[in-house]
Order: C-alpha cells, then structure tokens, then sequence
C-alpha cells in the first residue's frame, strides 16, 4: 500500500481493522479496574501501529515501527509506574497493549485476516484468566511433563528425522513412523489431560469419553475390576466400558481421516451404522441406569513418556511389515488374519499400518478398509471378554449386547459397502 497513492479501500479497510482490533481487546481490558489502558487506548495504539507500518513501507524502514513500539511500551509501563496498584503489576496489559500495536502493523503488511484471528485468541487468553488458572492449578508435576515430553516427541525429534522410504517394500519411512507416534501420543495425551481435569464428578459420560481417547483398554479394565469389587457399579461400569469403545472407533475413524483422506468416504460409510447401533444402545443402558456409586478415574499411564512412545513405533513398523509382506505373498486374506491377530491388544499399529500400506498404493481401498474393520471388531471381542473375566458375569452380560450392537455394525457397514 504505497504511501504516495490516493487513499483506496484497502488503506481504509485496513486502518478501520486496526481500530477495530484496539477496540476488542481494549473492550476486555475495561473489565479491569487497575487496568490503566482501556477501549480508547487501545483503539488508538493498533491505529498508531498500522500508522508506523505504514511510514516504515514508504521509507522502506523499520525505524518507524520499533520507534513506535518503544513509545507505546514506555508510554503504559510509565502510567503503571505513576500510578502502582498492589493487586496488579500490569504485565498482562503492558504485554496486550504492545500485541495490539503490532497486530495494528500487520493490518497495515495485509495480514488482516491473520490479525484478526490472532486478536480474538488474544481476548480470549486476557477474558479466561480464572479459568486458566484454575486448570493449570489441577493439574499434577506428571501432566506437565506429560505435555513436555510431547513437545520433545513432536518439535524435537520428528524434525530431524530422514523423509525417505526405506526398508523392505519401501515401506519404513522414518519421518511418517514418528508422525504416527506424534498423532496417537496427541490424541492419546488431549484424552488423559481432559480425564485429569474434569475428574469424575462430572458423571459418567465424561468418564467414559475421555477415558476412551486416552486407553479405551485401561477404561475398559478399570471399570471391570471396580464392577467385581462393587457389584452394584455393573450398569454404570457397563455404560462407561460402551462409551469408551465407541469413542475408539469414532478415534479410529478420525485418524484414518486425517492420515488417508482418500479412505473418508468408504470408512465413513463402514463405521455410520456402528456409530449408530453403540448410540441406541448407550441410550437404552442411560434409561436403565440407577445410582451405583462414585465414579472412578482409569488409571492412564503416561502417553507421551519416550520408552511408550518408542514402543508403539517398534511396534507399528513390526506390524506394517508383516501387512507389507503378508499383502504381497499370501494377498489380502493375510492382511486380514493380521489386522485380527494384532486387532485384539492394539488396533491403532494395524490402522496406521494399513493406511500406510493404502497411501503408498500397495493397497486397494477395499481391502483396506475391511482390514481397519477387523481390527476394530476384534478389539471390541478382546473388551468384551475382559469384561467377562475381570468384571464377571453380571458385568460381561451387561456389556455384551452393547459391544456386540456395535460390532455388528461395522459389519454392516462393511457387508454394504462391498456387497452393494
């Protein structure tokens, strides 16, 4: 937008931007009463940011922007310093009023769009500070590091590693194995933080959902042994144990989603009637339910320590290279007694390795969405007879129809999807 120019739309749109971007954050800060910057303030500081850019482009300097920001940084930090309150230093306004004067620039640069989003999120952050600090006070010295030793797996070692198809079949690609173990360890850690917070006060449907993105297998266990304890938590431990598991096959689905598009629709289609069978029986076991006593929380270990996560990768290239050579020697009947066999203790290392195999195009779409079915089937089987063996009759009775309803329409699905 040179300077020279007539003023056009653009140059207006984005000074009014710029306005409007002070103006939402400095609206939050009104709510303040030691704040000693307010909506007009604000407002004036991303007009006076999209004006320094705006002199900087045409003297094609930065002189102009970091001599504002200077000003604008010194101009709140001197009114904190004439008039101190005790019960708010002003970092938080000091820090707001400087990203409201840059985002004021970056209206200026045409990243308008960007700026804005970035002020909304910035309102939300200075809106929701009870909040946020009433999660970061629940939560323990483990969850932190849980959410650090992720940081470590994800922006650590998945940047160095080697993008290159190696080992038989060119199947062993470093880089997406790692991206794999980064994708479950995220889920898997989103699910055991959310359990951590919300506790299980908050009844049993957040119980059983959390609890199945984090280990649908340690929910699944959990509940069994307090229902063999407790006999009177069967039914409550029943609809926990249901809801875990079809929040795993809602996971699974997601997965696929995002590692394969192109399976979408097919697996889409293969897991509809699943969904809705576990949603009917959910509702029945909801209407049968009577008060059995406090819940209690799965006790998940931690996703993202580095020997698990070392371990799902192990595993995961074990098993997408016994899918490689099975689908080459013996054809897709192998890949199905895999996707069975491994289904029963872990089904996302034969999801991931199946998508693998389809996104590398030694797999048909048939084939590979069968296989992913499989393996979920079978791992709702290895629930079901856990229930059955730790929960004991009472519980495993309770739970099977739910888990056979939701069995029996990914079969359905499937059966549909390749017969019709």
């Amino acid at each position: 937008m040179p300077f020279s120019t007539p003023v056009v739309t653009e140059q207006i749109e984005a000074f009014l931007i710029a306005i409007g971007i002070g103006m939402l954050i400095g609206l939050e800060r009104e709510r303040i009463p030691s704040a000693r910057a307010g909506l007009r303030t604000f407002g004036l500081v991303g007009m006076f940011g999209a004006l320094a850019a705006m002199l900087g482009q045409q003297m094609n300097s930065v002189a102009p922007f970091v001599a504002g920001l200077l000003i604008a940084g010194a101009t709140i930090i001197a009114a904190y310093v004439r008039h101190p309150d005790a019960s708010d230093p002003g970092t938080t306004s000091v820090a707001a009023l400087l990203v409201c004067y840059c985002l004021g620039a970056a209206t200026w640069l045409g990243f308008a769009k960007l700026a804005v989003m970035l002020a909304v999120g910035t309102t939300v952050l200075l809106y929701f500070k009870t909040q946020l600090r009433g999660v970061a006070t629940r939560l323990q010295p483990r969850d932190w590091i849980s959410m650090l030793q992720f940081g470590v797996l994800s922006l650590v070692i998945l940047p160095i590693l080697p993008n290159e198809e190696l080992g038989p079949y060119g199947a062993l690609n470093p880089y997406q194995l790692w991206w794999m173990v980064v994708l479950i360890s995220g889920v898997s850690l989103a699910g055991y933080t959310a359990l951590q917070l919300v506790g299980p006060r908050y009844g049993t449907a957040f119980v059983g959902i959390f609890g199945g993105l984090a280990s649908s297998t340690a929910t699944t266990m959990v509940y069994a042994r307090q229902a063999r304890d407790a006999p009177a938590m069967s039914s409550v431990a029943a609809l926990v144990i249901l809801l875990a598991n079809l929040v795993m096959v809602m996971r699974v689905a997601v997965i696929a989603a995002l590692v394969a598009p192109g399976l979408i629709a097919a697996l889409a289609a293969s897991v509809a009637p699943a969904l809705a069978l576990g949603v009917g029986a959910i509702v029945w076991h909801w209407r049968r339910l009577g008060e059995g006593g406090e819940l209690v929380l799965p006790a998940t270990s931690n996703p993202t320590e580095l020997r698990t996560a070392v371990g799902f990768g192990a595993l995961y290239a074990v098993v997408l290279l016994c899918a490689a050579w099975l689908s080459d020697r013996v054809g897709n009947s192998g890949l199905y007694v895999l996707a069975l066999v491994s289904g029963l203790t872990d089904v996302d290392a034969i999801t991931l390795s199946t998508l693998r195999l389809f996104t590398l195009d030694k797999l048909a779409m048939e084939p590979a969405v069968i296989a992913v079915v499989l393996g979920m089937v079978a791992n709702l089987g290895f629930k079901t007879a856990m229930a059955f063996a730790i929960g004991g009759p009472g519980l495993g009775w309770r739970a099977l129809p739910g888990m056979a309803a939701v069995a029996a329409g990914l079969g359905l699905g499937v059966a549909w999807r390749v017969l019709g």
